[in-house]
């Protein structure tokens, strides 16, 4: 696993075993939409909070899923801004009836919102639900936002859930990673520094990236490492991005 992917599962699970050894941690770090003036670190707090053993570990389980393999696009600063961005997009639209007297706490948010930016940028990933069906990455966001709605429409459905958390993190994830693939000077700097930094001969870099144990790194990761060797076999070392080299360069050095 990745640095802030293995740090967020580490602290969930940290507090989440303090939930159940000291008591008041729930009370003190949990969401209230009504007294977060009073209360304005709940604002992050809450989503390091879970309501039981499903809860935190099908949490853990989508940040697993989906977080290494963005967090190595993006970089640990920005991996880490779109959680909590995402995370405070849950709380931030969780201030509407009839979550405005409720306490809410989850994760589901801030990982919905890594799931969102997921799908995004490889959005017919193709996934295995349960291990057998096969899914679309995009259908994921999207069936957790119509599933939100439709609760938000009859409370009956997914009752005690907090729908609009779900929705902030989703839109939060969309959001984000639209804002950074806009950023088209970012994309000229590239080509500009492409063009200046000498890239190393191409049996250089074959060497170093063979020698990556591929097997050993997560299935989402290896796919990424296997496309982007078959890439260079082909095309050579020179046609990769900035971006690419730097991928398959952190895996060699890991």
């Amino acid at each position: 696993m990745t640095k802030w992917v293995t740090a967020l599962i580490a602290a969930n699970v940290g507090v989440f075993f303090l939930q159940y050894t000291i008591p008041g941690v729930t009370e003190a770090l949990i969401l209230r939409p009504d007294l977060a003036l009073l209360r304005p670190w709940t604002l992050f707090t809450y989503m390091f909070l879970h309501g039981g053993f499903w809860h935190i570990a099908l949490n853990m389980w989508g940040l697993y899923v989906f977080g290494p393999r963005l967090e190595t696009l993006l970089g640990g600063p920005r991996f880490i801004t779109l959680y909590l961005l995402s995370g405070l997009g849950g709380a931030l639209l969780s201030f509407v009836p009839p979550f405005y007297f409720v306490g809410i706490l989850g994760a589901s948010g801030a990982v919905l919102g890594v799931v969102t930016a997921y799908a995004r940028v490889w959005p017919d990933q193709r996934l295995y639900f349960y291990g057998i069906v096969p899914i679309l990455a995009w259908w994921i966001p999207a069936g957790y936002a119509l599933y939100s709605i439709a609760g938000f429409i009859n409370p009956s459905i997914g009752a005690g859930t907090a729908h609009f958390g779900h929705l902030g993190g989703i839109v939060v994830g969309y959001a984000y990673m639209a804002l950074l693939s806009r950023h088209s000077a970012a994309k000229r700097f590239q080509r500009q520094a492409s063009a200046m930094i000498p890239i190393a001969s191409e049996s250089e870099a074959l060497r170093r990236w063979n020698a990556i144990p591929v097997s050993q790194l997560h299935e989402l990761n290896r796919g990424e490492v296997i496309r982007l060797l078959e890439k260079v076999r082909a095309q050579g070392a020179k046609n990769l991005s900035l971006e690419e080299r730097a991928t398959l360069d952190r895996f060699s050095l890991s």
